[in-house]
């Protein structure tokens, strides 16, 4: 029997993606093979337990497709053998809390990027699992420029101690020195995990530095510039292999989504094509235009510019604050999340809107496409223009690079 009600529900948000601009760096559109893969049968089974291992019977299939999603993942980012890879994770926060659960105790201490610098939940603020469960400390960037500054955190280090650093970031605009946070850790001892959730798909393309050869343990969800299903994967040294995996199962997670799985399978694949490093190289093209564009027209980004797909807009110097500004975009048709920029106080009244170019790209867009939507933005953000008559010309363009769905 058909559901009318929850059928008008899908079919009004195919519409909403369809005719608006999405801007969320975090944000994708999955292909139309990955939607089938994620919608089939292989939901109707439990797998508790790794390939060989399974506490059911009936898994010689799924078996054989978590080994698949292993060894593609293991090809995309060109590793050997002595690196081992999970799949299971359901998103990057049980990714990155099985890897704190595996490594370190609770009450012991773990070191990561603040909040309003643009680190993650999981990273070690107060309000979350990972700030409540372990000491956290936290470090930051420099206020005058928005950059991290390694000597900084180097001394934090040494006079602090952490069990593990975390490096990566949700909403930090530039290159992150893996290196450098390597030999941090290093130096006291410590473990060194690299949270390359945004930037997974700049590393496989050669177009971000990669971590691996000064990580012991790499996490990332595969749904942000790798454009695949909601769903994480943690890449850890061999010799950590059983402590990640027993954390993963039976440590936070029952059985894997078996669905899932096979849509990284399917992702990897996909982005092992030629076609998937181009991709990456119009979302870096497209948000270095879209950053020098809403410069020229006077709004101001945090370090004043960026190296990957997201930037963020300081909003402090037009007297508006983050949820404003993103209600704004929004009844104009274009989504961008309010975001906390350096020196903020709370995440609950931002002063920034974080954007990126992932899914613009994923539809088509290219340079001409970007420079016009930086006139909307700033026609709303500067001119007070209404947001009805920029949301017409929005879902006009919009027309022009229609999802695939």
């Amino acid at each position: 029997m058909k559901d009318k009600i929850l059928d008008k529900l899908i079919k009004e948000e195919i519409k909403r993606q369809q005719k608006t601009i999405n801007l969320i760096p975090s944000e994708n559109y999955a292909s139309p093979e990955i939607l089938e893969v994620m919608g089939s049968v292989l939901i109707n089974k439990y797998s508790e337990g790794y390939p060989g291992k399974r506490y059911y019977p009936g898994n010689k299939i799924y078996d054989e497709i978590e080994v698949l999603a292993q060894e593609r993942i293991r090809r995309l980012f060109g590793l050997g053998k002595n690196w081992h890879i999970n799949v299971q994770p359901y998103s990057g926060s049980p990714a990155n809390l099985a890897v704190y659960f595996s490594l370190i105790d609770f009450g012991e201490s773990i070191m990561g990027m603040r909040l309003d610098a643009g680190g993650h939940l999981t990273h070690g603020h107060r309000i979350n699992f990972s700030g409540r469960a372990y000491k956290a400390i936290q470090y930051g960037v420099d206020l005058g420029d928005g950059l991290l500054n390694y000597d900084d955190i180097e001394s934090l280090a040494e006079q602090r101690q952490p069990k593990i650093i975390v490096s990566g970031a949700t909403a930090y605009p530039r290159e992150i020195d893996f290196k450098r946070m390597g030999k941090i850790a290093r130096r006291i001892g410590a473990y060194h995990v690299a949270d390359i959730s945004h930037i997974a798909g700049l590393v496989v393309a050669g177009l971000h530095p990669s971590p691996f050869a000064d990580c012991d343990v790499i996490t990332f969800t595969t749904h942000k510039t790798l454009r695949g299903p909601r769903a994480a994967v943690i890449i850890c040294r061999e010799d950590l292999a059983d402590r990640i995996d027993r954390s993963v199962f039976p440590g936070i997670q029952g059985g894997p989504h078996n669905n899932q799985l096979a849509a990284i399978a399917l992702m990897a694949f996909q982005d092992s094509q030629a076609s998937f490093k181009n991709y990456q190289k119009q979302i870096l093209k497209n948000a270095q235009v879209l950053a020098e564009s809403l410069q020229d027209k006077g709004l101001k980004l945090v370090t004043d510019g960026t190296d990957t797909h997201l930037m963020i807009i300081d909003l402090r110097p037009l007297g508006l604050e983050g949820k404003e500004a993103e209600g704004l975009l929004e009844r104009a048709g274009i989504t961008a999340n309010r975001n906390s920029v350096p020196g903020d106080m709370s995440p609950q009244n931002p002063s920034g809107i974080r954007l990126g170019t992932p899914a613009i790209t994923t539809r088509g867009m290219k340079e001409a496409e970007v420079k016009q939507i930086a006139i909307w933005i700033a026609e709303l953000l500067l001119k007070k223009s209404k947001p009805m008559a920029v949301k017409k010309q929005v879902e006009a363009l919009c027309n022009k690079f229609p999802l695939d769905y």
